[in-house]
């Protein structure tokens, strides 16, 4: 059964909240997040989607599992750690859209759903009026004791999608890594790419 690839917003969106959870916390348990996560967490943090107008969640679906999701809101509506590094660079959050997580379940990658989460968000964002995209890559150092040996960057996915680095803008968010005892900032490059 090919996956289907859903926008959801409004209602839809509040819905597919715990599953979006569920996934969250499964897929960015691996490198490069190494996220130690919980229902309690991802429930705290991803409530702000519920309640954010312009909010959406693009879902890859097979039959009724959600097998993958990226989200998006506008960037003024998000954490302020997000927001300081761009103004601080002279960027206006109000007018940038935020392309916050993109998660897939490693079974259904090479199949073009990433191409469709950053086509159906960007495509969102001009609905509303933005012109302006930015996401954030974590950023690991290069020997750190649980990179896989077979690990390949997305920087040159993300290139060919338009973005470029910002250089020297980076944002620290925090959260609780595998094996810690507690969550700790974990610096993140901000890409961008005008529309």
């Amino acid at each position: 059964m090919p996956v289907e690839i859903r926008t959801l917003t409004g209602e839809n969106l509040k819905n597919a909240l715990g599953n979006l959870a569920r996934l969250r916390i499964s897929v960015f348990h691996d490198w490069p997040y190494l996220y130690d996560g919980s229902m309690e967490y991802e429930a705290k943090y991803l409530q702000r989607y519920a309640e954010t107008e312009g909010a959406l969640i693009v879902g890859a679906y097979d039959g009724v599992r959600l097998v993958g999701a990226a989200t998006g809101e506008p960037l003024g509506d998000e954490y302020e750690a997000f927001q300081q590094p761009l103004r601080e660079r002279g960027y206006d959050p109000d007018k940038i859209f935020y392309l916050a997580e993109s998660v897939l379940d490693p079974a259904y990658r090479g199949q073009g759903i990433g191409h469709r989460f950053f086509d159906e968000r960007e495509a969102h964002a001009k609905k509303l009026g933005f012109g302006e995209a930015v996401f954030c890559g974590v950023i690991r150092p290069d020997d750190h004791p649980m990179r896989p040996a077979d690990y390949r960057p997305l920087d040159p996915f993300w290139r060919k999608r338009g973005y470029a680095k910002l250089d020297g803008v980076i944002v620290t968010f925090p959260w609780q890594d595998i094996g810690d005892a507690s969550e700790t900032e974990k610096p993140m490059q901000v890409w961008y790419r005008k529309f």
